[in-house]
């Protein structure tokens, strides 16, 4: 157990929700640009790095796998409104209406996104995920303030996410080692399932990084280095 990975997951997520108190407005362009590169940074580290790992067992269901986790995520964002992506929709209601679905979703969503971290040395997804969840923590604080929940409560549920991903990297390196019963021989398809999570979130990512599916040159070379960063780290493997 590395506590550094936890630290880096944790801080990011904190760090990037309670930024909502420091920035207003809806012109988050900086958040923008992080978005399409960890997108594009998340995308490479599944292609180079996951997708071969979770196929080294010979097992020939792990596709299926990540078909449900694709679809999976899709179930999901129904509830999250794509806070995943960075979205920050806004609802007018007449009284303080708290988010569960929301929460409950992105959450699960997190904690699913932590597991991989215990499959070998995965250092490069550690960042991608870091800078995935700084948005993403950004926009859930933003759907808390818009619904008027508070200080203290947003504070709360912020820190709530932040340890998601901890989580699932805990419950995933338990169940590696073989800790809880048997599950170890269904790791790669468990690795399966959050695979087709990231494909479809890096994915969706990436085309809707810009208004009208179109990119400016920022955001083109955000999403060239982030793809560049990550083959360089395959590269330096090899």
């Amino acid at each position: 157990m590395e506590i550094w990975k936890v630290l880096i997951l944790f801080l990011s997520a904190s760090c990037g929700g309670l930024a909502v108190f420091l920035f207003k407005g809806d012109n988050h362009k900086m958040l923008k640009l992080v978005l399409a590169f960890s997108g594009a940074y998340l995308f490479g580290i599944t292609v180079l790095h996951l997708i071969p790992d979770a196929y080294h067992g010979n097992d020939n269901y792990v596709g299926v796998f990540i078909l449900v986790g694709f679809l999976f995520q899709i179930v999901l964002e129904q509830f999250s409104d794509g806070i995943e992506h960075g979205h920050m929709h806004k609802h007018d209601h007449a009284h303080p209406v708290f988010p569960l679905g929301i929460m409950v979703s992105l959450c699960l969503h997190a904690f699913l996104e932590g597991m991989p971290l215990a499959q070998g040395n995965q250092n490069q997804l550690v960042y991608g995920i870091a800078l995935h969840h700084i948005p993403a923590a950004f926009a859930l604080g933003t759907v808390f303030l818009t619904n008027r929940q508070g200080k203290s409560k947003t504070i709360f549920f912020i820190l709530l996410f932040a340890i998601m991903a901890p989580a699932g990297y805990f419950f995933s390196n338990a169940l590696s080692t073989g800790d809880i019963g048997n599950l170890q021989h269904y790791y790669n398809r468990i690795m399966g399932v959050v695979i087709g999570i990231f494909l479809h979130i890096s994915t969706t990512i990436l085309f809707e990084s810009s208004a009208d599916h179109k990119f400016n040159m920022r955001k083109m070379i955000a999403v060239l280095l982030g793809v560049a960063i990550a083959l360089a780290g395959f590269i330096s493997e090899l």
